[in-house]
């Protein structure tokens, strides 16, 4: 069996698809688009390699994040940026409270981790239904407008980013 280097990618019966971003010395360290990083034992081989990377000792941490990034961008459309959460949130927490019934504290963080995802999901779905090989252009469009539709709903959560750039923008945004 050979071994794979940073970079390499796989496709987990169980996980889906994903990247090796860091060698140990019995199991590789893959991030999987739908559940994150996760250890595989370098013996295990009930998983498909997509592409192979030869293994090379130099590879310094930055440098394979980086390539990590550029990889899962181009073959996923997932935003792996850090989207920063703004200043006046941070440690704060949301409290929901109905009458007769104990208040749930949710950490903001958290909340905000959670819209990120949404957001994130909304493009990658954006992207599939542009690149779908069987809906015409009339289906395509009509589709998008549910998108956008969903992004105008977000909007209320804008005031959790701390730039602009990140916000959801509805069809008064659209150009």
């Amino acid at each position: 069996m050979e071994l794979l280097g940073i970079g390499s990618r796989v496709k987990h019966p169980a996980f889906g698809d994903g990247v090796v971003v860091r060698l140990h010395v019995a199991a590789y360290e893959v991030c999987f688009m739908q559940f994150g990083l996760k250890m595989v034992g370098k013996d295990y081989s009930g998983w498909q390699v997509v592409e192979r990377i030869v293994p090379d000792e130099t590879v310094s941490f930055t440098e394979a994040e980086q390539s990590l990034v550029r990889i899962l961008r181009a073959w996923s459309g997932v935003s792996l940026e850090m989207v920063p959460l703004g200043d006046r949130w941070k440690n704060g927490k949301m409290i929901l409270q109905a009458d007769g019934v104990q208040p749930k504290e949710v950490p903001i963080d958290t909340f905000f981790h959670k819209i990120v995802m949404m957001r994130d999901r909304l493009r990658v779905l954006e992207q599939n239904i542009n690149a779908h090989k069987k809906l015409d252009d009339e289906d395509k469009v009509n589709l998008q407008q549910y998108i956008t539709r969903c992004y105008g709903s977000m909007t209320t959560f804008n005031v959790l980013f701390k730039n602009r750039e990140d916000y959801f923008t509805g069809e008064s945004g659209k150009e």
